[in-house]
Parts: structure tokens; C-alpha cells; sequence
């Protein structure tokens, strides 16, 4: 109970939280922190978006979301508790790049192999459909929420605002999550590209871990998917 109570007190402590929604300097380090969220999330919102497409409905894809905001929420508090055991978990990071790798080679399979993919429909899942894309969104939430929360408290130590700055930025995130769904709808390549950058995603996790530790900037990352989209705008004109 003493390790509960110094993990996560501060976050129940309204004097913190007092402080914090009252002090200006604070709010734009809560700025920033959520700045640094959406750059950071652009890896979760392509596999978000790439996982929801598999629902049949819109009405679906949007009710995944939504659950996965609040699963968000809880694992994001969750996880800032334990933020300064999280260099420690580096195994996460592997067990997420190896899913993340499954999911896009998996996809390319099925593509070369339609009838595979039309058996694998055929057999029994654990879970329904919608709740697999959901149980999925939500790991990857975990995963993906360790580098956001390492940055930052790196920036700020104060639990509370690192909270509400990663608040805001998964908020920031998910609407970027449904862009990029109804772009796939009017430019179906953006599918395959997903995927592909999925894996690419696969390997800068991997390689994040302390024994390799090579890190690719957030920003270079950002341009890699911009120049990505750019080319499949253009692919998609072209076929046309």
C-alpha cells in the first residue's frame, strides 16, 4: 500500500492539482507535453486507423475508438505511476514490434493469398470482431504509451501535468486516428501503405530497446509518413 500511495498520491492530492490549473507556466509545459503527444502518436494513429478498417461499419470503427480513448485514459494514468520503472520494460517494446510486424505481414499475406484469409475468417475467434480491434488497440496503447510518457517526464516531473498534457494529446491523437480512416476510404492504396509503415513501425520500436538503442527522431518520422502519403496521393492519381 506505501508503494500505491507514493506511485500514484500525487494525483489525488487537490492541492497539486490546485497549483497546477492555477499556474500559467504550468499550462504551457501542458501545451507543449500535448505537442509532443500528437508528434509521438503518429505511429499509434496509422495502426489505429489500419486496425478499425477491418470493422464493417462506420458505426463500429467510430465505437472502437471511442472505447479505446477511454482504455487510453486508464493505462495512460496507470502508466505515469510506474513512469520511472519504465526504462526497465524494455521487453514490452519487443513484444509490441513482433505484434506490430505480425499485423503487417500478416496483411501482405492475405493480400497474395486471398483464399487463406477468406478460411482464417471462417474459424473460431476468442472474441468478437469489434472487441478483438478494441483488445488490439488498447496493447497498443500500452506499448505505445511508454515513449510518450518517458518524454514526458523528462520535461516535467509533476504527475499532474504530465496527465493532463497526455490527456489532451490522445484526444489530439484519436482525431487524427479518424482522418487518416476516411482518407483510406476515398484512397484505398492508403491501406497498403499503412500496413507497410506499420511494419516500418515494427522495426524503430525494436530497435528503441537499451541492447541496440538507436532512436529515430519523432520529427524524421513524421516526415518519412508525410512523404509516404504524398507518393500514394500520387499512385492513386496515376491509377486513375
Amino acid at each position: 500500500m506505501d508503494i500505491i500511495s507514493k506511485l500514484y498520491g500525487p494525483f489525488f492530492n487537490i492541492e497539486n492539482w490546485k497549483l497546477v490549473i492555477e499556474s500559467g507556466s504550468d499550462w504551457l509545459v501542458i501545451l507543449s507535453l500535448a505537442l509532443i503527444e500528437c508528434l509521438l502518436s503518429v505511429d499509434n494513429a496509422i495502426v489505429l486507423a489500419a486496425q478499425t478498417k477491418v470493422l464493417p461499419t462506420k458505426e463500429e470503427q467510430e465505437k472502437s475508438l471511442f472505447y479505446g480513448l477511454w482504455g487510453a485514459y486508464v493505462f495512460r494514468f496507470l502508466i505515469i505511476g510506474i513512469g520511472t520503472y519504465l526504462i526497465n520494460f524494455w521487453e514490452i517494446k519487443v513484444v509490441g514490434a513482433g505484434y506490430l510486424l505480425y499485423l503487417s505481414l500478416a496483411h501482405f499475406y492475405h493480400i497474395y493469398h486471398p483464399v487463406a484469409k477468406k478460411k482464417k475468417g471462417k474459424g473460431k475467434r476468442l472474441l468478437p470482431l469489434f472487441w478483438s480491434v478494441v483488445v488490439s488497440i488498447e496493447l497498443m496503447d500500452i506499448v505505445f504509451s511508454i515513449d510518450s510518457v518517458l518524454a514526458s517526464l523528462a520535461i516535467s516531473s509533476n504527475p499532474v501535468i504530465v496527465l493532463i498534457g497526455g490527456m489532451i494529446g490522445i484526444l489530439c491523437m484519436r482525431g487524427i486516428a479518424e482522418i487518416i480512416i476516411k482518407l483510406m476510404e476515398i484512397i484505398p492504396e492508403l491501406e497498403v501503405m499503412a500496413y507497410a509503415l506499420i511494419g516500418l513501425i515494427a522495426v524503430k520500436l525494436f530497435i528503441s530497446i537499451p541492447m541496440i538503442d538507436i532512436e529515430i527522431p519523432a520529427p524524421l518520422f513524421a516526415g518519412v509518413v508525410l512523404l509516404a502519403i504524398i507518393v500514394t496521393f500520387i499512385v492513386n492519381r496515376v491509377r486513375r
